[in-house]
């Protein structure tokens, strides 16, 4: 008889579950639920509390309704039985935190705190500590800190430290009130297990934990904020466990409030990106996964640690156990697109698009695909929501150049496209650059899987085929195959996460071939943005924080 998994995936808007049969990675039955509450990024939910600028929280009751809503419906819709589920699997944004108590209940819950934005959810995306991140980074640097090394040089605002610093700073009461700070990766683990376990993939790529060193040490908080001397012993003093293992079991209420049965193995957290891995079969040196989102995650896999500037960070075990993961990012990518259509987009196109009865997005793309490389005349950088790799870059903008009286929305619209494809390459050739060899790339994500257009133009501007994954659900599927691992062979499942990936892992049949008419005019352009990102992101020129600071 068969066996199954379940797979949780919780995304910026919505989460999902995916029912996979683990012989095969058929995924039996999805469903999706988008968040009561979204992102508030303005106001507080059903308040007139007004949110400073780069604020983005969410309310931790949404990830609990997708477990409650999602679960169920997809036992009932697919007729498997809870005793044939062995496993199941959490993946989530990153870094998502929420501040709790010794017991797990997040301090948003608590009436006394309810109206204090602190106390809510932050998101990956929220930006509120770029100060904080600068302070930690400058502090980590003049003491010569080993671990700054392993995040290319440079802490960003969207990890765990700078978003606790933030709080202290803003709302010390919730920070003294919080027993943990906790990735809501790992909470949603604790709310399944009755037990708080903290992954190596959060805990690794956005809380400055080393496999062997651990945290830093309690003098270097001390120094950077006397009031931060025991956050590591006080406020993240949790087993941290390895991907790829068994956090624990199901509860008898959690099994209940699911419709599943006591004692189904909960794999350790992880990290959505990173979860893809395995999904997208992914799991040996060579190879990268370039997932396109709402931002864009560009990961590989080495046995040897090496030190590469400029990215994200790599951890032991942080992807695929056995191997060192290194992880780069653009912090914008969906959501570039998605803003042109919300706020740029002319009436005039809009209703064409009516007309036409398609879709504002397909009816610009479909323009942006007619023109030829170059033909548009412009360079944009691909900056809309900031730079991760950067020195400060969460403080940078975007730019365009190029424009004059002929420009068209659609020329405009095809830039930002091939910013966000320049913004790639230059990813993978400084992993190339350190020494990390990609000979093949898989792409994963919502854009990869629907539109050519775009794939087209990244394998183009890049230079290398590339691979799609078979999932239209490719970081639920990954975390099904976790959940297959935390199950063991012995019930079952897989011993390995390579092994569980060769089975249930999905691949396309179809590949993207650059087109060498194509990539030798985007070699001149490449070098032209390279040349722009430059001049506003590693010269002298500052005009973009500039402004930014005119504005606050």
């Amino acid at each position: 008889m068969s066996k199954y998994t379940i797979g949780i995936d919780y995304g910026t808007l919505s989460g999902r579950a995916v029912l996979v049969d683990i012989a095969n990675g058929a995924e039996i039955a999805t469903e999706v639920l988008e968040y009561k509450h979204g992102v508030m990024d303005k106001v507080l939910y059903n308040s007139d509390i007004k949110l400073p600028r780069d604020y983005a929280l969410q309310h931790p009751h949404d990830y609990i309704d997708v477990l409650e809503h999602c679960v169920p419906e997809i036992i009932k819709r697919s007729g498997v039985h809870k005793s044939d589920i062995i496993g199941i699997g959490i993946d989530f944004t990153s870094c998502t935190l929420i501040p709790v108590y010794s017991d797990g209940t997040p301090l948003c819950f608590d009436e006394r705190f309810s109206s204090l934005p602190c106390s809510y959810v932050k998101l990956w995306k929220d930006h509120s500590s770029v100060e904080e991140a600068a302070l930690l980074t400058n502090h980590a640097r003049s003491k010569g800190m080993a671990f700054i090394e392993r995040y290319g040089g440079n802490i960003s605002p969207e990890w765990l430290v700078p978003k606790v610093m933030h709080i202290l700073n803003n709302a010390p009461e919730v920070y003294n009130s919080a027993d943990y700070f906790i990735e809501a990766a790992d909470w949603i683990v604790w709310q399944l297990t009755g037990k708080q376990v903290r992954s190596s993939c959060t805990s690794g790529y956005k809380a400055l934990w080393h496999s062997d060193d651990g945290y830093p040490d309690p003098l270097f908080f001390e120094e950077l904020d006397v009031r931060l001397k025991n956050l590591v012993q006080e406020k993240l003093n949790a087993p941290v466990q390895s991907i790829g293992t068994k956090a624990g079991s199901l509860t008898k209420e959690m099994a209940q409030r699911l419709g599943l049965q006591e004692g189904t193995a909960v794999a350790v957290g992880n990290i959505d990106g990173h979860c893809t891995v395995p999904a997208a079969k992914v799991t040996k040196p060579g190879e990268m996964l370039l997932i396109l989102g709402t931002s864009a995650c560009f990961m590989t896999l080495d046995e040897r640690e090496l030190d590469v500037k400029e990215i994200a960070g790599y951890v032991k075990d942080g992807m695929i156990p056995g191997y060192f993961g290194y992880e780069a990012g653009q912090a914008c990518m969906g959501d570039h697109f998605a803003w042109y259509l919300e706020n740029m987009l002319p009436y005039s196109y809009k209703k064409k698009a009516d007309e036409l009865g398609i879709s504002e997005m397909q009816y610009i793309f479909d323009l942006a695909s007619r023109l030829e490389p170059g033909e548009n005349h412009l360079i944009a950088l691909d900056w809309w929501n900031g730079n991760r790799a950067l020195e400060g870059g969460a403080d940078l903008s975007g730019t365009i150049v190029g424009m004059d009286l002929s420009t068209k929305p659609e020329d405009i619209f095809r830039a930002l496209v091939e910013a966000t494809a320049y913004g790639a390459r230059m990813i993978i050739e400084n992993f190339r650059k350190y020494g990390l060899n990609i000979d093949i790339i898989h792409a994963a994500g919502g854009i990869a899987e629907k539109n050519p257009f775009v794939m087209q133009l990244y394998c183009d501007v890049i230079g290398c085929d590339i691979k799609v994954s078979g999932s239209p659900q490719a970081a639920a599927l990954g975390a099904a195959i976790f959940g297959a691992v935390a199950a063991g062979k012995g019930s079952g499942g897989y011993d390995t996460v390579a092994q569980a990936a060769q089975k249930m892992g999905k691949l396309k049949d179809v590949v993207y071939k650059p087109d060498l008419k194509n990539k030798l005019i985007y070699d001149k352009l490449y070098d032209e943005f390279c040349t722009l990102f430059d001049y506003f992101g590693r010269g002298k020129n500052k005009i973009m924080k500039n402004i930014k600071n005119i504005k606050e």
